[in-house]
């Protein structure tokens, strides 16, 4: 079953997200590549959705792919995650989306590692790091 949506008013928005968190998450911007705080990031933990907290992916799916974006082979949950084609900028590509809030994520490609042979590219202004507790 799907996590239930989070609405809110475009106001509401950009006072909870920074003006470039909104850009990506809301207007579909793209961060620089090798600029953003998680492309090269090793930590244990989850990665959230900047926006509602959604979990959407684990530290344990995150590769290197040399592409300058945090990159996973799968979404933690894969209800909490949506596709949509995505013909924007001239090109045929398939956006990743908040399945909760409708925040744009990044891009799905099929150029991933086993065992899924995907290649979820995403925005780290998208994400928020939620590390692993010490037990």
């Amino acid at each position: 079953m799907p996590p239930p949506k989070v609405t809110k008013s475009d106001a509401e928005w950009r006072t909870l997200l920074t003006p470039m968190q909104y850009a990506v998450a809301r207007e579909k911007a793209t961060e620089r590549a090798f600029t953003g705080q998680f492309w090269n990031h090793h930590e244990p933990g989850i990665y959230r959705c900047v926006a509602c907290g959604t979990p959407l992916f684990a530290s344990d799916t995150k590769f290197d792919s040399a592409c300058g974006w945090p990159s996973y082979f799968a979404p933690l949950n894969p209800e909490n995650v949506r596709e949509e084609p995505d013909t924007s900028h001239g090109m045929i590509r398939t956006e990743v989306l908040c399945n909760v809030c409708d925040a744009h994520l990044g891009h799905v490609f099929d150029d991933g590692p086993p065992p899924t042979g995907r290649r979820y590219c995403i925005n780290s202004v998208s994400l928020r790091f939620e590390p692993f507790s010490e037990p």
